[in-house]
């Protein structure tokens, strides 16, 4: 079954999951404070003790096949795509190892990296979006990577079948909303939590109609 899959999704606990604003030198705002206990060297394998955390973190990357990311994610620009070289936050080696989908109005030429990643910048609704992250995926599943305004765009399409959601005890006061507009949400999925001892607490949503 392949199934739409949202991991590693930091929500404060006033229901934040990114600042307002994203520049060159703060990727996610004036929200740094949800991943001040995130070690993102797990989401590729666990070389250290094996901790709840970090084995929840690993979960990232098994069994994906591609990604779609929303602009704001892939960089901090607006409107036309300025000629200055801009490849993503992560330098010459992006993690994701897959065909990565980016939402955006703009469409320009794919990037190709040599460690498999590739972005492709597409104008789609979600289910096209989708779809085409499903032809690329060859067989294994699609993870919808963020950020938490495309989160909750999928989510209000009905598209996503699992979700591993971060409950960080910090308060933001405010940002980007994951929550609005979703009342309700929980009657479609199981949920299961298990806090741990770094005071994360890890959420389980399992669409019912997919378990």
């Amino acid at each position: 079954m392949v199934r739409t899959r949202v991991h590693s999704l930091f929500v404060s606990s006033d229901g934040f999951a990114a600042g307002d604003y994203v520049t060159l030198e703060k990727p996610i705002g004036e929200a740094g404070a949800l991943f001040s206990k995130f070690d993102g060297r797990v989401i590729h394998g666990m070389d250290d003790p094996v901790t709840v955390d970090r084995a929840m973190f690993s979960m990232w990357g098994q069994g994906i096949g591609a990604e779609i990311m929303g602009r704001r994610k892939f960089g901090p620009q607006s409107g036309e795509w300025p000629d200055d070289g801009w490849e993503g936050w992560w330098g010459d080696e992006p993690p994701f190892l897959t065909p990565v989908f980016i939402l955006t109005h703009y469409p320009r030429k794919s990037l190709e990296f040599a460690n498999g990643t590739s972005f492709h910048f597409v104008d789609e609704s979600p289910e096209k979006a989708l779809r085409l992250a499903q032809d690329a995926a060859g067989g294994l599943d699609v993870r919808i990577g963020g950020g938490p305004s495309t989160v909750s765009e999928f989510l209000q399409s009905d598209l996503i079948d699992f979700m591993h959601v971060v409950i960080v005890p910090v308060v933001l006061g405010a940002g980007v909303r994951i929550w609005d507009h979703l009342a309700g949400l929980e009657d479609r999925f199981s949920v299961e939590s298990i806090s741990t001892s770094s005071g994360l607490t890890h959420q389980l949503w399992n669409r019912k109609d997919r378990v």
